[in-house]
């Protein structure tokens, strides 16, 4: 999830009571729920192709959940006690406290992380398999609304952490309003989005004027969690009916070419549960579709259109594996540092050669075909290899 969603969901869980574990807890579950993310500093210092393969690593998984959360409230703990020593006062913090605070809030990291289809790596460093939730796109409005709400409700208790959460609220509007502007069809719920965070903005100041909630911020902030979790139930049986689907579209379409499907996925879209784009793989091709519960025609699978095409009709995207010439190409692309990173990480990977008569050099084109396609040019999940003819 988006580093907003982390940062909510750490404020609000101090708030529905885990705060009262120990003074400063409420910043310890902030910087816990945040702290996995920490792998960001490898982007920093090296290139993305490092990134891409340290992300949602060993920060991310069991051994480096317990890590993080013994290490953050030490931090916090010891810094709490070198200041008050410094302004000759008397520590206040309790470390058991800000452990088992630590504890919970860190844990929601890598559980929100694991709801959407970039997937996690619970298991590193014994094995690097990846799982998925497939419920919760990336950012989710509902969340973040839900959470944001919550934390608004519990914390502005003074009229600067008004102001505060008014500019905040502003740059999320703002920033949905550049995103819909965007008109990438990968985010076609863009103005449901904005939709509901404009409405929601406008009704949590509406009770937060009431003053309805004064005195029952734990109540409030534990009610916000738990519709996330009746959110993630309700999703989760969605994603039920978008694979039964998905499934079904999937061997239809490969029945016209009578190839065996090997796998089907439905992952979530931008701010709309009844849409569903799906990725199913056979043994010589795979295929990309959308899926919309309730409305049959979403997906026809007697209409399927070359994927590696800039454009064509809306209907099933055919990605066929590389063959013969092709797959020999593929396979010394694959051996470059770069492809190797991509592959490892890629849960539908596909390569293509769009010119394999070459006399010289030709380029082999790698994407994850959950994000894009290839020949989309320079990308986190995609990559073109120049590779030497001579070599086929």
């Amino acid at each position: 999830m988006d580093p907003f969603t982390h940062t909510l969901v750490g404020l609000t869980t101090a708030k529905a009571g885990v705060e009262r574990l120990s003074p400063l807890a409420t910043t310890v579950c902030v910087l816990a729920a945040n702290s996995p993310d920490s792998d960001v500093i490898v982007g920093l210092t090296t290139d993305r192709w490092n990134y891409l393969h340290h992300h949602r690593g060993i920060t991310h998984s069991i051994v480096g959940v317990i890590v993080l959360a013994v290490v953050i409230p030490a931090i916090v703990w010891l810094g709490e006690r070198a200041w008050s020593r410094l302004r000759r006062r008397q520590a206040v913090s309790r470390y058991r406290g800000l452990l088992l605070a630590s504890a919970i809030a860190t844990a929601t990291h890598p559980l929100m992380d694991w709801t959407n289809n970039y997937g996690v790596r619970p298991l590193l460093p014994w094995s690097g398999r990846w799982i998925y939730g497939d419920l919760v796109f990336i950012v989710d409005p509902f969340i973040l609304l839900v959470v944001g709400g919550a934390a608004f409700l519990a914390t502005s208790d003074r009229w600067p952490k008004v102001v505060l959460w008014a500019l905040l609220g502003a740059a999320f509007v703002t920033l949905s309003f550049i995103v819909a502007a965007r008109r990438d069809p990968s985010l076609e719920g863009a103005d449901t989005a904005r939709m509901i965070l404009l409405v929601g903005v406008l009704v949590f100041s509406i009770v937060r004027l009431t003053g309805f909630v004064r005195g029952r911020e734990r109540i409030v902030a534990t009610t916000a969690l738990a519709l996330v979790i009746f959110y993630w139930g309700g999703l989760a049986l969605a994603h039920r009916k978008a694979l039964a689907s998905a499934n079904s579209v999937a061997n239809q379409a490969a029945s016209q070419f009578h190839e065996d499907v090997l796998r089907v996925v439905a992952m979530p879209t931008l701010a709309n549960p009844t849409r569903w784009f799906c990725v199913a793989e056979t043994d010589r091709a795979i295929y990309r579709f959308t899926v919309r519960l309730g409305d049959r025609t979403a997906a026809d699978p007697k209409l399927i259109v070359d994927g590696y095409q800039a454009d064509g009709p809306e209907g099933i995207e055919r990605y066929a594996k590389p063959a013969n010439q092709a797959a020999e190409l593929a396979s010394v692309a694959s051996k470059d540092r770069r492809a190797g990173i991509l592959l490892d990480f890629a849960r539908f990977p596909i390569a293509h050669v769009p010119e394999q008569d070459c006399v010289s050099q030709t380029i082999v084109q790698f994407s994850d075909l959950r994000y894009t396609k290839p020949g989309t040019g320079r990308g986190t999940f995609s990559l073109n290899v120049p590779v030497e003819c001579a070599t086929k």
